[in-house]
């Protein structure tokens, strides 16, 4: 028999689930996860709530789709742009397609099924009319060709015979089927219209669920003491909502999720990249000692040279484009930095934030790294 605190804990337990998946996945449809839409739905009144009085987010549940329309981040948040499928970001011309597509599938008289070619052509001549048409026909229909992958993954496009595939190879295309009621909902406006006010425990709310770190100089009065005050409260609020466990330090704070499944950008991790970005900041910390709670500027002739010194050591296991290029992988490494919110450009080379004196290596580490080095420099007998 199931306990009245069993089924409790289990409606709990079911709803921070469905919050996570709404957090990684705006967008939830039933052809593409069928169980997390499901759930989703289960608990739609309370996640319904939750989300408008926690954070102020309006969220739309219908029979065949979720969706969470979130506001527009803060002026200090991190990027978060859409990535191209070998994860290069949207630029302006991509992200005027896919507002192009998704109005010529508005248009009056589409229906549920559309041939791409002429929804190609709708789109040429919609730019034409608005004065953005692009001169490169082949750049236009790479953009396109993004635009139509990213609605393919929210759902709202269905091609289940390669149709967008074969028609960005020059092919004569064929019929997407499109989703309808959820397009709808595609372009939706943020829930907070620019100028108007918003409670300062929902903006604070808001910077801790959605950013990697939280700067204290990011945050006004008010957030700061909404912050001290309610520190507990806040704590409590993050763990029940969405499963989050909250850290407050000199340098500001951190909602971390402690299984690692919920982030959309783990760091550390694997690869040369995030390695290779882990090292230089810990390098750099332990070469100029910042301030306690202070962002460290770094000069860039002391960036490059601790970039040199990296790569040197670790040319054998580094991919040998950064290894030929070191240039390449600093600007790689400061914008993964950047994305992170772990530090910013500046006119004379990177500020790194104060949250990064959380990598400043312990002992055993600088002991092991210098008989690497040793290692390194030893002649082979």
């Amino acid at each position: 028999m199931t306990t009245g605190t069993g089924t409790a804990a289990q409606d709990a337990t079911g709803r921070r689930d469905a919050a996570r998946t709404l957090l990684q996945q705006p967008i939830v449809t039933a052809g593409r996860d069928p169980d997390a839409l499901a759930l989703v739905r289960r608990h739609a009144t309370a996640l319904r709530t939750m989300f408008a009085t926690r954070l102020g987010y309006n969220l739309v549940v219908e029979s065949t789709f979720a969706r969470l329309v979130k506001a527009a981040p803060a002026a200090a948040s991190p990027p978060r742009p859409l990535l191209r499928d070998g994860g290069e970001p949207f630029g302006a011309a991509t992200y005027a397609h896919l507002a192009l597509v998704c109005a010529a599938l508005l248009a009056p008289g589409m229906g549920d099924h559309v041939l791409v070619s002429a929804l190609a052509e709708q789109v040429r001549g919609d730019a034409t009319a608005l004065g953005i048409a692009g001169s490169d026909p082949v750049a236009d229909r790479r953009q396109l060709v993004a635009a139509l992958r990213a609605l393919q993954e929210w759902g709202v496009l269905t091609d289940d015979a390669g149709i967008v595939d074969g028609w960005a190879t020059g092919g004569g295309g064929g019929v997407l089927d499109v989703h309808r009621p959820l397009l709808a909902h595609m372009l939706a406006p943020p829930v907070s219209a620019p100028g108007s006010q918003v409670p300062t425990r929902v903006r604070l709310y808001r910077r801790l669920v959605e950013d990697p770190v939280v700067a204290r100089d990011d945050l006004d009065p008010d957030e700061l003491d909404e912050l001290h005050r309610d520190r507990v409260e806040l704590a409590h609020r993050l763990d029940e909502d969405f499963g989050l466990t909250l850290e407050v330090r000199t340098e500001g704070a951190l909602a971390y999720d402690a299984d690692g499944t919920l982030t959309d950008l783990s760091f550390p991790g694997a690869g040369t990249l995030k390695q290779a970005a882990l090292l230089l900041i810990s390098s750099l910390i332990e070469e100029h000692e910042p301030t306690p709670g202070a962002n460290l500027a770094i000069p860039a002739s002391a960036v490059d040279l601790a970039i040199a010194h990296l790569v040197s050591t670790h040319a054998r296991s580094w991919r040998a484009r950064y290894v030929r290029d070191p240039g390449s992988l600093r600007r790689e490494i400061t914008d993964l930095l950047v994305e992170l919110h772990l530090a910013h450009h500046d006119d004379d080379g990177l500020v790194l934030h104060a949250p990064t004196a959380r990598y400043r290596p312990t002992a055993s580490e600088r002991l092991a790294a210098a008989e690497r080095d040793t290692a390194t420099e030893r002649p082979a007998p």
